[in-house]
């Protein structure tokens, strides 16, 4: 572990700096080598939905957030000692510059809806099994190809101007180094990626009507990509000498963060979104057409179910109907109802993508009588996220992959009831780790890997990740909820043409 000695002497560690490009905002972090957090900051920033199933977002927020984040992030704090800044990134947001890198158009982001024309025609004329043979996966309609094909058809002006085409993160990696770069675990997610190979497919490029020169240069989540820009390092007071990595989609990069790395791995995230991710050292395509088979940060690869409204739905409930941003107030006595509870709730507020792969699914209470209570719905709000990442479970499950724990990280994994709701969901323990902060701490770990602090992804989550917890499934709670879990499996195949129809 590296260390110098500062003015008085003492020894004194390298420091970095992680970044996690949300949605809604951007985490910073400043991590010792030790993996102790020195400082942490957050930006906020605005998404539009200029029609109903859309999500756009400036990426020039996501440039001005960062220059905002990092400096509140280092102020009082030795910049002579950062060594390497990398990231976690929301995945399969299209980014497209023109021949000067002026931004073309709002970037579309992962939970946009609008591509359910182009996702069908990927899937239903160029075929799934061709795909797969291409990708390692099936269209979605947050991935980045089904897009690329709705800007051609909807903004033939736009598209012909297109020069670079890059991810949410990677437009952040370019302003601040000047590299044209991606990594294969958030490239995985563009459907333009052979996953095996990790190459770009030239297959895929020409059913897209794109050439390869407009993606990025490919590397490993851990490998450096650059460095900071003269002009930005002054701006920052950092060294010139201040690495740039490539960083990760942010769920590798969580999964990063919490030591889900190697085989057998799982994390779950409830973030906006909800993601069940198991790491493996080997190749493999997800065979029930329900998970996606990704590179992960490590090296390797993953299979992972994502879930489009996760900590989103407690939000949106406690929020904007219940006007209520006390979240513990309202799950406070909920723990004793576990199980017993008579409500369901279809967390598909932005459609859904594992299993279903719908853009109209719908949110929806089913079972509300007139003595139903708010606690009941607040608490048929957290298990039916819960069982929606059932969904996945059971997905990889028939894809042969046996998952015996699980790490649980994201903004929801805070609540001690949603920890207890998803062991006994999943029937199996619950880790807690000691450092909560998903991406932006995996982010900061890439960036050490890249620095030469440690020599493996691996090592380093060896070294640096704890456990403060684990939460162990109730018997009889976990068997109530197979049961519960059985009557919500029914619901979506009962809905799916009224869902369409509305």
């Amino acid at each position: 572990m590296a260390a110098f000695c500062d003015a008085a002497g003492e020894t004194a560690m390298n420091t970095y700096i992680g970044i996690d490009l949300g949605t809604s905002g951007a985490k910073f972090l400043l991590v010792a080598s030790d993996g102790s957090i020195l400082a942490e900051n957050t930006q906020t920033y605005s998404v539009d939905y200029p029609q109903s199933g859309w999500s756009e977002q400036s990426p020039a927020l996501w440039y001005d957030a960062a220059i905002a984040g990092l400096k509140q992030l280092l102020h009082g704090q030795d910049k002579s000692a950062v060594k390497g800044i990398s990231f976690g990134g929301q995945m399969h947001g299209l980014v497209v510059l023109d021949e000067n890198d002026s931004i073309i158009r709002p970037a579309i982001l992962w939970n946009d809806g609008r591509t359910e024309k182009e996702t069908a025609y990927l899937n239903e004329h160029i075929g799934k099994e061709t795909l797969s043979a291409y990708t390692g996966n099936i269209a979605f309609a947050g991935f980045t190809a089904p897009k690329i094909l709705w800007m051609r058809e909807n903004e033939p002006q736009n598209f012909a101007r297109i020069a670079k085409i890059c991810l949410p993160k990677d437009y952040l990696a370019y302003k601040l180094s000047g590299s044209f770069c991606t990594d294969f675990s958030d490239a995985s997610g563009m459907l333009l990626l052979d996953v095996k190979n990790r190459r770009w497919s030239a297959e895929m490029c020409k059913i897209c009507h794109i050439s390869e020169s407009m993606l990025p240069k490919l590397y490993e989540s851990y490998e450096t990509v650059g460095y900071l820009k003269e002009e930005i390092a002054k701006e920052l007071g950092l060294p010139a000498s201040v690495k740039i990595i490539a960083g990760a989609g942010d769920n590798a990069a969580a999964a990063v963060g919490t030591g889900v790395v190697g085989e057998g791995g799982c994390n779950i995230s409830l973030g906006t979104s909800g993601t069940l991710f198991v790491s493996s050292k080997q190749y493999a395509e997800d065979r029930v057409n329900a998970l996606h088979s990704f590179c992960h940060a490590d090296g390797g690869w993953h299979l992972m179910g994502c879930i489009l409204s996760a900590a989103s739905c407690n939000a949106w409930w406690s929020d904007q109907i219940l006007q209520s941003n006390d979240y513990g107030k309202e799950q406070q006595g909920l723990e004793e109802e576990l199980g017993k509870n008579s409500v369901y709730f279809l967390p598909y507020l932005m459609g859904e993508r594992s299993p279903h792969n719908d853009v109209n699914a719908r949110g929806a209470f089913i079972g509300m009588r007139p003595d139903t209570t708010r606690g009941q719905m607040t608490l048929a709000v957290l298990e039916g996220v819960g069982f929606a990442l059932r969904d996945c479970l059971e997905a990889a499950k028939a894809n042969g992959v046996r998952v015996e724990k699980t790490k649980l990280c994201g903004g929801g994994a805070k609540s001690p009831l949603w920890q207890k709701i998803i062991a006994n969901v999943m029937h199996m323990p619950v880790e807690i780790p000691q450092t909560e902060q998903g991406p932006s701490y995996g982010g900061a770990m890439l960036a050490m890997v890249g620095c030469g602090e440690y020599p493996s992804v691996a090592e380093a989550a060896k070294k640096i990740v704890r456990v403060k917890k684990t939460v162990l499934p109730d018997e009889k709670i976990a068997d109530a909820y197979d049961k519960k879990y059985a009557a919500f499996r029914k619901f979506y195949p009962a809905l799916k043409d009224v869902f369409k129809e509305i």
